[in-house]
């Protein structure tokens, strides 16, 4: 896979970036309206643990890791610095989005949470596309896809679609939050992501 120069410049954004999914997965597991894909998996592997909310963190560093393991014995071509700067933060990053939803005082008023989940949402959007735009490897969860992608031969989305998929279903089996923010994170987020790519691209490549 062809990337960006690695730089000290490259890695912070990509760890702020990293920041902002894990808050943005915090927020919109604590308001309650459901997980994204991802954090659906992550909160299922938690729920069938017994660990608590406040543990989203641990749990999503476990899944991280089984899929690096997986990646590696499968994949290896896909492990980069990139991916450790993803995985090694990601739970500490979520553990502070579950602090900072719980110092704000975010109670249980409907209208309080449904505006947390938009911002999870935007936060998540908008992390996953600075890490795309600084372009230095990719995620465990992306590094599975395009595997599956070489296996299978097919387009990238149409496997990206079916993953999501399978993903929402093993973490509603697992009891993860299933509701309305996994829908509207499974429709709407890629034209978001592409969104936001777009406009940091061009700040992104004037910077270098």
């Amino acid at each position: 896979m062809e990337q960006h120069k690695i730089t000290w410049k490259s890695i912070l954004a990509a760890a702020f970036g990293v920041l902002l999914v894990g808050v943005g997965v915090a927020f919109n597991n604590c308001a309650g309206f459901g997980n994204d894909p991802v954090g659906i998996v992550y909160d299922g592997i938690r729920s069938v643990s017994g660990m608590s909310q406040a543990q989203l963190g641990t749990a999503s560093n476990v899944v991280n890791i089984v899929l690096l393991v997986l990646l590696f014995f499968t994949g290896r071509r896909y492990v980069s610095i990139g991916t450790f700067v993803y995985l090694l933060p990601y739970g500490f990053c979520v553990d502070f989005g579950n602090f900072i939803y719980r110092l704000l005082g975010a109670s249980e008023d409907v209208g309080v949470r449904i505006v947390f989940s938009v911002l999870g949402c935007v936060l998540l959007s908008l992390g996953v596309a600075v890490y795309i735009t600084v372009d230095i490897g990719v995620d465990p969860f992306t590094g599975v896809v395009l595997v599956l992608r070489d296996v299978l031969k097919k387009e990238y989305r149409y496997v990206k679609i079916g993953f999501d998929l399978a993903m929402v279903v093993l973490g509603t089996l697992l009891g993860g939050r299933l509701g309305v923010v996994t829908v509207i994170t499974a429709l709407a987020v890629g034209p978001v992501i592409q969104f936001f790519t777009k406009i940091l691209k061009k700040y992104w490549l004037r910077e270098e």
